[in-house]
């Protein structure tokens, strides 16, 4: 108790600090738990390797990570990135008219309801929706039939077991991710600063460009998070609509554990596209902070 007879003014001083670490606290070991312990599992047991009986042998080296980085395996690495690239780039220019579409909607309600379409999918099963996109695009598919039918094409166009239809279906799923960051950095922003630029001139192309596209900064860079990473390690999209010659790292990988039963070469892969996509999120994160900084000279 203090002068003023305060039981808690005593006690409260210089707590906030001390507290706030005591907060934090379990996002640490959740952290700790769930992803650097397995990240060293995975570590570890990339540098053992495999017997001929399909066992693991604790004999630690770096035979894995010579193995990986084969030319054969580069090229699946680099069409991952390559296809996780292109999802990301094709999510964001569909994504974005629509989340600022919803934004622009002056009903809460309607917002809404647009919103709940957008997470409408996620209420079905994912594997359910990939069998529905063979249906789509195989040859005697609804959408050949339906060109064929039209006259538009005199043979049936091979839309499946290829790349593009890997493309499709990786847009297809991750899309809503992309939509609900960037609606959610759209819906903030102060409406007065888009007509304040009309107001002194801009056009509505400088608007986008100057205004709008900084102003959402935040939405677009948590968007091609979530759809870049996932879409790098996807096998199941690539495994149904992709075929086997359009295997990515996800495939790769999960071959290596489940048929192989390879597992210290398959944590080798794993942990070398780990490192390759955190280093393309520190550039890109690096890029965005000295990009922010110049904006702010």
């Amino acid at each position: 108790m203090d002068k003023t007879g305060s039981p808690t003014k005593g006690l409260l001083t210089g707590t906030p600090q001390r507290n706030s670490r005591v907060w934090f606290l379990p996002a640490f070991l959740w952290l700790f738990l769930l992803i650097a312990v397995p990240l060293a599992f995975v570590f570890l047991l990339s540098l053992a390797r495999r017997n001929p009986a399909g066992e693991t042998d604790w004999v630690l080296g770096i035979s894995n990570y010579v193995r990986a980085l084969d030319p054969l395996y580069l090229w699946i690495y680099w069409r991952s990135l390559l296809l996780a690239l292109a999802t990301t780039l094709i999510c964001l220019v569909l994504g974005f008219p629509v989340a600022h579409f919803i934004a622009q909607q002056p009903s809460a309600r309607l917002r809404n309801l647009l919103l709940f379409l957008v997470t409408l999918p996620f209420w079905t099963s994912f594997l359910i929706r990939t069998y529905a996109w063979i249906l789509l695009l195989r040859t005697e598919g609804i959408i050949n039939n339906a060109l064929v039918a039209l006259g538009i094409i005199q043979q049936p166009l091979p839309l499946l077991y290829n790349n593009f239809a890997i493309l499709v279906g990786l847009a297809y799923a991750e899309l809503p991710f992309m939509i609900l960051p960037l609606y959610t950095a759209l819906e903030r922003i102060d409406k007065s600063q888009i007509e304040a630029s009309s107001d002194l001139g801009c056009t509505a192309s400088q608007t986008f460009w100057r205004v709008l596209i900084p102003l959402s900064r935040p939405g677009i860079i948590a968007g091609v998070v979530l759809v870049f990473v996932p879409s790098v390690g996807a096998y199941l999209t690539p495994d149904l609509l992709g075929g086997a010659k359009s295997i990515m790292a996800g495939n790769l990988i999960q071959n290596q554990f489940a048929v192989v039963r390879d597992h210290p070469f398959g944590a080798a892969i794993a942990f070398v596209l780990t490192v390759v996509v955190l280093a393309l999120l520190a550039v890109s994160h690096r890029t965005t902070r000295e990009h922010t900084e110049l904006r702010l000279l």
